[in-house]
């Protein structure tokens, strides 16, 4: 007996609920939080480069063939926070595109050589013959295309032309005008703002990507993110351990199972999933609550799939039966005959059982319970059948008669009343004989059933008729379950939820 307790004792308190340290989940909640912004970061970083490297977004710019808008320009980041940022470059594998990289180092030199010798110096002409030069190339051989970036270069073009309008409107007639000596002559310090300005910070954009050994870009990202997988990782063993060790049943890959969404923080690919695992830590650690967000989701998903799913199966359910009807199990039932011989769990006949209890019932709650009222209605139903005997009139005529023909009747069927209770409460008491007497009136009933219906040939129409009856309500009735309006259906339920929680 001691030993049963100790092992009860212990049974129950292995299926004590396993709830892990509040601050511990916000604290796994919060550098998942941190985990996925920057993989966000990191995944984003590409897109979202340009805008790294200046700083700035333009709202309401447009320009098209028909109309052209620059917009206002917002500062959103400091430059200092952008050169800091932009330090990602190193992780995704990004160096300067060496043909616009040559590009604006020649620029540099020309504002030197200007500033140091003025336009008419042969090395300031060189300089504007080599940018000439390298102008038509690039546009010739777009090296912005490499970083997916030839958008930046129709708006240099755009700019240009723009800038210096031509006949022909042709970009490389302008970026020749505007490197030209002539037109420094003129306006050195305000074509170089311009320069600075307009066309800079485009060439800027443009990169090159270094492509490793295995055909793919370089990318360093996984040496930031394998600390956090180490910490996750160490965190899911432990915690699964801990789940298979608390609860019965569970083993330790169960418990890896039951936690399947944490695997997402520790494969180094699709790692934009992580949001799935994040949004349930959030939640368990109750920084969130998502209660009425799943609410909504599983009812917009019932809604979905109920009506098809209501539909299958109840056709899937009379087709079983419309089956069963047609290999004969029906006759079968009624005559208790199967080829497959019928198997006895408990060494009872239920049917008996069952009509002995409603028997007992009847006799020792049912009966006494109604007495007044049965007993009321019998006398009624005596005395009327008696008003209608011949005799009863002339008994009637008789001093005292009326009186002593109600009395009488009272007694009759107070008498019968308690004489029916009182023998079917003896013949309900533990009796062998009465046993066998009932269960082979049973058995006798369901086999002059079988009998009479098989030989009179009335099976066969009665198997029809069911199989014709179910057609019908498949036809009939399924069609209009389906058709009914789901959403109805579960504003009902949402109205019972709420009276039941009030």
């Amino acid at each position: 007996m001691l030993n049963e307790m100790t092992i009860v004792k212990r049974s129950s308190q292995r299926v004590k609920k396993y709830r892990p340290n509040l601050w511990f989940e916000r604290f796994m909640a919060l550098m998942a939080v941190i985990n996925l912004a920057i993989v966000a970061f990191d995944l984003s970083y590409i897109p979202l480069r340009d805008f790294w490297l200046s700083g700035q977004v333009t709202v309401g710019g447009i320009n098209s063939a028909y109309i052209k808008l620059d917009g206002m320009k917002l500062d959103l980041i400091s430059q200092n926070f952008s050169q800091f940022i932009t330090q990602h470059d190193v992780v995704k594998g990004i160096i300067p595109n060496r043909d616009t990289e040559e590009y604006l180092d020649k620029v540099e030199q020309l504002k030197q050589e200007l500033t140091a010798n003025g336009v008419d110096s042969p090395a300031v002409n060189n300089l504007l013959g080599d940018l000439r030069r390298r102008s038509i190339e690039i546009i010739q051989t777009d090296p912005f295309s490499e970083a997916n970036k030839t958008g930046n270069l129709e708006r240099i073009k755009n700019k240009m032309r723009s800038h210096l309008p031509n006949k022909d409107n042709s970009a490389k007639t302008a970026f020749w005008q505007f490197w030209s000596p002539a037109h420094f002559q003129r306006k050195a310090n305000q074509e170089l703002n311009f320069f600075d300005t307009e066309i800079k910070p485009l060439f800027e954009t443009n990169y090159y990507r270094v492509i490793g050994e295995n055909g793919g870009y370089v990318d360093y990202f996984g040496f930031i993110d394998f600390p956090f997988g180490v910490i996750f990782a160490l965190e899911f063993l432990g915690r699964t351990w801990f789940i298979s060790r608390r609860r019965v049943g569970v083993s330790w890959l169960d418990a890896m199972l039951w936690r399947w969404y944490d695997v997402f923080f520790l494969v180094p690919f699709w790692r934009w999933l992580r949001v799935l695992p994040v949004t349930i830590r959030l939640n368990q650690a109750q920084i969130i609550n998502l209660y009425s967000i799943q609410k909504q989701v599983s009812q917009g998903l019932v809604a979905g799939i109920a009506e098809d799913v209501t539909e299958v199966v109840i056709i899937r359910l009379i087709n079983q039966i419309q089956a069963s009807v047609r290999n004969g199990d029906v006759s079968r039932l009624l005559s208790h005959h199967s080829t497959n011989p019928y198997i006895d769990i408990n060494d009872t006949n239920e049917t008996v059982e069952i009509i002995r209890i409603l028997a007992k019932v009847l006799a020792d709650r049912v009966l006494p319970a109604i007495q007044p009222e049965a007993e009321t209605l019998l006398q009624y139903s005596v005395d009327k059948a008696l008003q209608q005997s011949s005799a009863y009139r002339a008994i009637k005529r008789l001093p005292g008669g009326d009186r002593t023909i109600t009395t009488l009747s009272h007694q009759l069927v107070s008498q019968t009343y308690s004489a029916f209770s009182s023998a079917l409460q003896a013949a309900l008491a533990e009796d062998e004989q009465f046993d066998h007497l009932l269960e082979s009136l049973v058995s006798n009933i369901g086999k002059t059933v079988s009998t009479e219906l098989q030989a009179q040939q009335s099976m066969n129409k009665i198997e029809f008729l069911l199989i014709d009856l179910l057609e019908e309500i498949k036809i009939n009735y399924v069609e209009r379950l389906s058709n009914e309006d789901i959403e109805e259906i579960l504003e009902q339920t949402r109205s019972l939820r709420n009276i039941t929680y009030k």
